[in-house]
């Protein structure tokens, strides 16, 4: 039985690779999608059983895309090769930090940086070279840190000298110590950066604020979503504006649902596409993900910004789709890869929202049948207009793997 799926499976990657107008690349969240927590999700291996000849390489191009970010992309990779039992490459892995590489007029700037895991090595990893993390600057100013009375100190230390100014604030991903974060990334923005002094006025503007994973919750193995990074920077934005009067405001927002980060996934696709010498340009995307707010509102918001491109031939720069990102600030890009992004060959990027995860048929908040997804509480970040329309799904479909069957029926591979 096992030989005849496998002799299956090879005559339909045969046939695709047979079709000219068979070009589409495949977009996977993760948590809620493949996994919940550290539990494979069952629906994920039989899924991929189907995206990879008898020999376990893909014959499509297929990139993941999540808003967590607490580790290293080979990480990430490994992890789902194990998941999955294919083998994943990093090149098919992108963290919501993923496109802080194309930031490079901040590589050479001092970067406080929040998170939790080896944030250090993560900012390192992008390109960043005078990082500061939180713990390294309650080291140093630790008369900042005071809400947990068990590591107030125990006698007043010596007076610190100042260290160097931090110019640009990067937020990876929700802390473990909330406190402890948003009071010394309020003491940074206040001070322009020197913590140890007084706070005369308030800068205006304060200093660049990047922001990873605007997940509000996100689904893990408890019954109800959890908190994400969305739920932190809330927090920090309102106790900003309590203080000051004024929005916290920020140099970009990266991650799901910002256009930046699909059309970063999109270049990847690209690439993966040419490396493997399939020479056919990627024209359609789909896009597989659990939360509506996030992996729809995206991938719908994409896709209108894709189509809008190509109606209009824009391929040297990214107005357009800055346009339709509400209060999204286009972020400020090195010409190499914005000129990288502009290449996007995609005419559409359809959504397939799956049940496993933050969305449920049978679970949806508010508890009334009659009330759609469109019409809860919009959990998206402040600054991305709510329109009703992007978090309807182009399809919704119980798990992953009937989202690969549904591909392949729009697609026209046979099973």
């Amino acid at each position: 039985m096992e030989a005849l799926r496998v002799c299956t499976r090879t005559r339909r990657w045969a046939a695709v690779r047979s079709q000219s107008h068979s070009s589409f690349g495949l977009l996977f969240d993760i948590d809620g999608v493949l996994v919940r927590g550290r539990t494979p999700i069952p629906a994920a291996k039989e899924a991929f059983r189907k995206l990879v000849d008898s020999g376990g390489s893909f014959q499509v191009p297929v990139v993941f895309v999540t808003n967590a970010g607490n580790c290293l992309r080979q990480a990430k990779a490994e992890q789902l090769s194990q998941v999955l039992d294919v083998e994943i490459s990093q090149d098919q892995v992108m963290l919501s930090h993923s496109p802080l590489r194309m930031f490079q007029d901040l590589h050479n700037k001092s970067v406080l940086v929040s998170g939790q895991g080896h944030v250090e090595e993560i900012a390192r990893n992008l390109g960043f070279k005078r990082v500061i993390t939180i713990d390294m600057l309650r080291e140093a100013f630790p008369l900042l840190d005071i809400v947990d009375r068990n590591r107030r100190p125990k006698e007043l230390p010596p007076i610190t000298k100042d260290c160097a100014p931090i110019e640009a604030v990067i937020l990876f991903g929700e802390p473990v110590r909330w406190e402890t974060n948003l009071q010394l990334i309020i003491d940074v923005l206040l001070t322009n950066g020197r913590p140890g002094q007084c706070v005369r006025t308030v800068p205006d503007p304060h200093l660049p604020v990047l922001a990873c994973n605007m997940d509000l919750m996100w689904m893990a193995e408890a019954k109800m979503a959890r908190f994400g990074h969305g739920t932190f920077l809330v927090c920090l934005e309102n106790i900003y504006k309590k203080i000051t009067g004024k929005d916290l405001k920020y140099k970009a927002l990266i991650g799901k649902p910002s256009i930046i980060t699909y059309n970063y996934a999109d270049c990847l696709i690209r690439k993966l596409s040419e490396s493997r010498g399939w020479g056919v340009p990627v024209s359609r995307l789909y896009a597989i993900g659990d939360n509506p707010m996030t992996d729809i509102y995206g991938a719908n918001l994409y896709n209108r910004y894709v189509q809008n491109v190509h109606q209009v031939r824009v391929t040297a720069n990214m107005a357009a789709g800055r346009a339709l990102v509400g209060r999204e600030e286009g972020p400020e890009l090195d010409p190499v890869h914005e000129s990288e992004l502009a290449g996007s060959t995609t005419q559409s990027c359809k959504s397939i929202l799956v049940c496993t995860g933050v969305y449920s048929r049978h679970e949806e908040v508010p508890c009334d049948p009659s009330v759609s997804v469109t019409e809860t509480v919009f959990h998206g970040h402040r600054d991305f207009h709510f329109d009703p329309s992007l978090v309807e799904p182009t399809f919704e479909v119980q798990d992953v793997n009937d989202a690969v069957d549904l591909v392949f029926r729009e697609e026209n591979v046979s099973q």
